[in-house]
């Protein structure tokens, strides 16, 4: 795992009265528990990767409770997985990363909305949004206005967010419908205590079962004719109940303000940064408390009429901080005012970014925009303006008193194992001419950055195969595609291979099998060698394809450049026709060195011998070419001054970053550089034959040193 919450999970034992600190997904865990889930289930990426890392660590108490975990291959089966709570009265939960995870549970989505739940069915996602993210840009609110499923985005402290997760199965329970609960990064991360309460089992859960499962009953299936009953159930009935819910438990939050003549609406996991706005323009205290009205949205949909029309009452302008596109709050709120015919004026979008991340700094300049525009008593809106601009002006004098900062595009880990694919791929396209990359979600995708820049293309994770099937009937070369083995079992699988081999593709595919889901945190696959503690692989990719029906396929050891560029040209070139398969196999760099490193520590504290392969480049051999940084890209090769004062251009140097993958050596062979490169093994806690090789070693150089000086 990139983070092992093995400690941390002791926390989740408190009990009532005790008080919890820790992180936000760790506070979501411990909520689960307090809630009477019965399973939970989910799948890994940003910014709620941990939720499931938490849940795999805290077996033990998860297992004392009954609560069933499912590690899913996809967000369409963890979606599907609620469909326990539309029959039976249990609890249940999942996660993934939205956007993306979303559109691919949508059909589950819809299929679950429909009939509706009997169990609290919560849904939580990590909405990765703004700068920091890793996907495109779309928001989650649509799918709740959409499967008319209540979303709510708690203010991110952690007990907010606990209550969030408590209210939010009994918001589920009281509607009928699945609930969906987002968390930034902010909230995920953020730290801080809560008084935690007794974990309690589920009503029903793997420690009482149901003694028979539930009658037929048509009504609770997606199909119709009763999916038109269902629709009308969700609009007349549930969605009534939800609005209900949130008023009568206050889920959303008004703060008040002497300000009364203006207002802000926030969504509230915008809120913090926000009052921190507020506070830098004098307009809020250390505490929080604003002189401006809040309305701060703790449940984003469905809006509450009654309380929108209640706060905007009496108000000249209220602004509306709605994160993303489209405007779907402010419009709404828009509508629920002129049909009450208040003439409040709503700002939102104009005053503030119609898109991307509100960061403190944009925060900033609308908040100052909207007081300058409304001109509050008592306010100095304009020294505000001022204030803002001088505050912003400063930072981007600093930044460029800096000076132009040489760019730093993402790129593979040192060592990483799918770093000599694209080298080899860059090598076979100087004989063979460019070729289409079909790219696709994972850690290979930083190929499209220097010094690689491959890829045409990225429609989704496991779809690369699929996204270059018109490709190949419309090129004279094969088209390449690339996926690694999280995207292989997530989608690609069926998706690409299958559906390839149906329509007689005749492309390539290069599976990067590493051995985990590891771009977000080295998570099991169905082919790891381990699974869950003490579990074993459940699958192989290579049997799988063999049964699928793949005939030509070659697994071939990642590092291996120059055999990589032979098979990847036999792909490319042969007649048979086809789909081509190429595993390329090589563990995560990130996984072996954690286990490398533990193992060498434990090795060293025993006294025992411990080897560490190193590589070097000759100075007096590099020519100052650069090809190999070139070809490689890996970030422990560098550059440095050329030793010899005759020579100008800088050579290529290995820094102490090494983790001797071998890779530097593997191109300059296969590419017939200069001779540069060599290998050194480290040993620590030498042998008796180790010190006795190296003093015969020392001898003989001496030996031909002295030989060489004679000579001369």
């Amino acid at each position: 795992m990139e983070r092992s919450f093995k400690h941390e999970v002791q926390s989740l034992k408190l009990s009532d009265g005790e008080i919890f600190r820790g992180e936000g997904i760790l506070a979501v865990t411990k909520a689960l528990l307090q809630s009477g889930v019965s399973y939970v289930g989910g799948y890994q990426g940003a910014p709620v990767s941990h939720l499931l890392d938490v849940l795999v660590d805290a077996k033990e108490t998860m297992d004392a409770l009954g609560v069933h975990l499912e590690t899913c291959t996809n967000e369409a089966s963890a979606a599907a997985m609620l469909g326990a709570s539309i029959n039976y009265p249990i609890r249940g939960a999942v996660t993934w990363k939205s956007i993306v995870g979303t559109n691919v549970a949508a059909d589950a989505l819809s299929n679950l909305a429909s009939p509706g739940v009997k169990g609290g069915a919560l849904i939580i996602i990590g909405e990765d949004y703004g700068e920091g993210a890793s996907v495109i840009q779309e928001r989650s609110y649509a799918y709740a206005m959409k499967c008319t499923m209540p979303l709510l985005d708690p203010r991110p402290d952690l007990p907010s967010i606990v209550r969030a997760v408590e209210e939010g199965f009994e918001l589920s329970e009281a509607s009928h419908a699945p609930v969906m609960l987002e968390l930034r990064i902010r909230a995920c991360h953020v730290t801080g205590e809560f008084a935690a309460k007794a974990n309690r089992p589920g009503a029903h859960s793997a420690l009482n079962k149901f003694s028979e499962p539930a009658p037929h009953d048509y009504s609770r299936l997606s199909h119709p004719p009763v999916t038109f009953a269902q629709e009308r159930i969700k609009v007349e009935e549930r969605l009534p109940a939800a609005r209900d819910f949130i008023r009568s438990r206050k889920l959303n939050e008004i703060f008040a303000g002497d300000l009364d003549d203006i207002g802000i609406v926030v969504m509230g996991g915008l809120y913090n940064v926000l009052v921190r706005a507020l506070l830098r323009l004098g307009l809020a205290d250390l505490w929080g408390n604003s002189r401006i009205p809040i309305y701060c949205l703790n449940a984003v949909y469905p809006l509450v009429p009654e309380e929108v029309r209640e706060f905007c009452a009496g108000k000249r302008t209220v602004l509306v901080v709605e994160e993303g596109h489209p405007d779907y709050i402010e419009q709404q709120i828009n509508v629920i005012l002129r049909r009450a015919d208040i003439a409040t004026r709503v700002e939102g979008k104009g005053t503030l970014p119609p898109t991307g991340e509100y960061t403190a700094e944009i925060m900033l300049k609308g908040l100052t925009a909207f007081l300058a525009a409304t001109r509050p008593a008592g306010v100095a809106a304009d020294a505000m303006v001022k204030a803002v601009d001088e505050l912003i002006g400063s930072k981007d004098e600093a930044a460029r008193d800096v000076g132009h900062l040489p760019a730093r595009p993402p790129t593979f880990c040192t060592g990483c194992p799918e770093r000599p694919v694209f080298s080899a791929l860059k090598l076979l396209q100087r004989e063979t001419g460019p070729a289409h990359i079909s790219s696709d979600i994972g850690c290979h995708s930083f190929a499209t950055f220097a010094p690689f820049s491959m890829g045409n293309s990225i429609l989704g994770y496991g779809m690369s195969l699929a996204a270059a099937a018109a490709v190949g009937p419309n090129l004279k070369q094969r088209p390449i595609s690339v996926m690694g083995d999280g995207g292989f079992w997530h989608n690609g699988v069926i998706t690409g291979v299958a559906s390839s081999l149906f329509n007689q593709g005749d492309g390539v595919l290069i599976i990067m099998q590493n051995g985990y889901a590891s771009a977000t945190g080295q998570q099991y696959l169905p082919s790891s060698t381990r699974h869950r503690p003490g579990g074993a692989a459940t699958a192989d990719i290579e049997t799988t394809l063999k049964a699928l029906g793949v005939r030509w396929l070659r697994t071939v050891r990642s590092y291996s450049v120059a055999t990589m560029i032979k098979t990847l040209r036999q792909a490319m070139t042969t007649k048979a026709k086809g789909l081509k398969v190429v595993i390329a196999d090589g563990e995560c760099q990130l996984a072996r060195q954690r286990r490398v490193r533990a193992d060498d520590s434990a090795r060293l504290a025993a006294g025992r011998r411990v080897v560490k392969t190193r590589y070097g480049v000759d100075d007096a051999i590099c020519t100052g070419d650069h090809s190999c940084i070139r070809l490689s890209g890996c970030p422990s090769l560098t550059v440095k001054p050329n030793p010899d004062p005759l020579r100008t251009d800088p050579v290529a140097s290995v820094v102490d970053s090494c983790v001797g993958c071998g890779l530097c050596g593997e191109v300059a062979h296969a590419a017939v550089l200069c001779p540069s490169f060599y290998r050194a093994e480290i040993v620590r806690n030498p042998s008796w034959w180790d010190r006795a090789v190296d003093r015969l070693r020392r001898r003989l150089i001496a030996r031909l040193d002295g030989a060489t000086e004679a000579a001369a």
